[in-house]
């Protein structure tokens, strides 16, 4: 078995790989006030409850977007798992060629969520993260990463609405029947979940007019409000929560 740890801005995810499935995953928050010992006992626990001996996992890859983190959770694999991990950094390789001005600007995430996308489901490809930012990302017919657009989150700007106004609550993000609403957390939430499924397919489509001169490109939805969003775009076809860490596991394949 393998862990594979991803580190994101909002969220940990952790999934635990034998073979090529997936075990079990466990989502902590992300907290750079933690310590390693803190976060050790949190996930020994995790692991424990799923009945998996830690002398079984034979190899750690970590993807982050939280330097702090890199340390602790390489610290944690060190100190309590007696491995070291692989962590997605320049170097490391991916089977890959990246066809940005700058290769060490991408996030790590956005990488393995392409090499997993290709993998799974050919290229040409876009793939969209709804994490702390929503990110598209554009694989070409070779396989190459080309780049992508990165954008505001649901929850943050759902979060900034609340946060900057005086009178607008906080709401949950779902899915009203009708787009105009008939009071103020109906309205707000028409606006938030028809406003960005309007950018999203709208930024959708730019993309693969621009990039490929047609709008036939598959596209991948991962990261926790893609379920919702997926079901009501015009161009995802696939909803996969799990590609970041099947992305991790590909990676952790071919550097062995």
């Amino acid at each position: 078995m393998i862990l594979a740890v991803d580190i994101g801005n909002t969220n940990i995810v952790l999934g635990i790989f034998e073979g090529e499935s997936i075990r079990c995953s466990f989502r902590l928050h992300t907290d750079t006030q933690r310590t390693t010992d803190e976060y050790a006992s949190t996930i020994m626990l995790l692991l424990k409850n799923r009945g998996i001996e830690v002398k079984d996992i034979r190899g750690v890859i970590i993807s982050s977007v939280v330097p702090q983190l890199i340390y602790s959770f390489t610290k944690f694999s060190m100190k309590y798992m007696s491995l070291e991990p692989m962590v997605i950094a320049p170097g490391v390789k991916t089977g890959m060629p990246i066809r940005y001005e700058n290769p060490k600007e991408v996030g790590a995430d956005r990488i393995v969520n392409s090499v997993a996308g290709r993998e799974k489901f050919g290229a040409p490809l876009i793939v969209v993260d709804f994490g702390t930012a929503t990110t598209f990302d554009v694989v070409n017919a070779k396989g190459e990463y080309v780049g992508g657009v990165i954008c505001p989150g649901v929850k943050l700007s759902a979060g900034i609405l609340h946060s900057k106004t005086a009178k607008l609550p906080e709401i949950e993000i779902e899915k009203v029947e009708k787009v105009v609403g008939k009071n103020t957390i109906h309205s707000l939430q028409s606006g938030i979940y028809y406003g960005y499924l309007s950018m999203l397919d709208g930024l959708l489509e730019r993309i693969m007019t621009e990039e490929f001169g047609r709008c036939d490109i598959t596209v991948v939805a991962t990261g926790g409000l893609g379920s919702i969003f997926s079901k009501d775009s015009k161009y995802i076809e696939h909803y996969d929560p799990d590609l970041t860490l099947t992305g991790l596991r590909l990676i952790y394949e071919k550097n062995l």
